[in-house]
């Protein structure tokens, strides 16, 4: 008898006698009874299923500034579901737990339906499919994502980005609203602790989302002896201004020692650094993550300076601007409002 959290796959085709996913950037090519690299979706007698749909690993009412997003519906909450595996290999995964988990047989089945109830019920404002890569459950994403529109609700991703084209498509067509993009590092890093990676696609993912009218955000865990050379941090703010804009977002964030990575957590003047390197390479909005309380985890007007949205980690102590403008001198601030 075949699981409750098993439903035939999105974007797949023969290839063969083996199945070919289209969902992520590493397109398997799965042969019969067999698994494809993330270990969520099965060659089952021919066809492609995910063994995931509905299968979630924690479901929790969070801060839209906990993803991060800054620039998207300041102060309001998400219902975030996460479920189970990763279509990387990261060492260092800060949520290991449920990526690098067996994938369940059994458990308690979520319907796309009791999960726009329960954003409801708690209050919450849009929703977000985040904790492990968002992109294996595209299937109850999509389901998940048009009942929520149809309830007035927003929704986000919190994801690495290594989705295909198609599989991005049917999410903005289905009511994407914003993604935040994990961008680990440069070429030469990304293919090593990654585990075979090609970030030119993780980019071109980000370009293709803002040209869909996707609102796009980019994460940086600045990881020692890994990422956080002044010529990577300098690569990657130079990449966020040329390829997508000066005002994305940029959130350096800080790491701790998780996983089979035990390298020391990222010491503040770290941060401040890439901060810095950031701020130095034209982008206008970096902020620095997971040190509640420093300055630059505030959002201020690039023009004069003026104190916008002051935050206490992830919560909004005060927001000032007014139709997404700068009271002082009225500089239209980019963002979803």
């Amino acid at each position: 008898m075949e699981s409750n959290f098993i439903r035939e796959s999105l974007l797949w085709e023969k290839a063969g006698h083996k199945v070919l996913c289209n969902v992520c950037e590493r397109r398997c090519k799965i042969a019969p009874n067999h698994l494809g690299w993330c270990r969520t979706r099965k060659n089952l007698d021919g066809r492609l299923v995910t063994l995931i749909y509905g299968s979630l690993s924690a479901v929790a009412a969070n801060p839209i500034e906990k993803k991060p997003f800054y620039h998207f519906y300041p102060g309001t909450h998400t219902a975030t579901a996460g479920s189970w595996s990763c279509n990387f290999g990261c060492r260092w995964c800060q949520n290991w737990d449920i990526s690098k988990a067996r994938v369940p047989e059994t458990g308690t089945f979520v319907s796309p339906e009791k999960f726009v109830q329960t954003t409801e019920e708690s209050g919450c404002q849009g929703t977000s499919i985040s904790f492990n890569e968002p992109t294996l459950s595209l299937e109850w994403s999509l389901d998940v994502f048009g009942l929520a529109k149809k309830h007035g609700l927003y929704n986000t991703y919190v994801t690495n980005g290594y989705m295909t084209p198609e599989a991005l498509s049917l999410l903005v067509e289905a009511g994407l609203d914003a993604m935040n993009v994990d961008m680990k590092g440069d070429a030469p890093q990304v293919k090593r602790f990654c585990r075979h990676v090609d970030v030119e696609k993780v980019w071109a993912s980000c370009v293709r989302a803002r040209e869909r009218g996707v609102h796009v955000e980019i994460t940086t865990l600045l990881i020692p002896g890994v990422n956080d050379s002044d010529d990577t941090l300098r690569g990657i703010a130079a990449r966020i201004r040329t390829d997508l804009d000066r005002d994305v977002p940029w959130h350096v964030t800080g790491y701790y020692p998780s996983y089979h990575f035990t390298a020391p957590a990222t010491a503040p003047p770290m941060l401040e650094r890439a901060h810095r390197l950031g701020r130095e390479s034209g982008l206008r909005f970096v902020y620095i993550g997971n040190l509640p309380g420093h300055p630059c985890n505030n959002t201020c007007c690039p023009e004069c300076g003026e104190l916008l949205i002051n935050r206490m980690g992830f919560h909004v102590l005060k927001n000032t601007m007014r139709a997404g403008q700068c009271p002082n001198c009225g500089c239209k601030i980019p963002g979803v409002w």
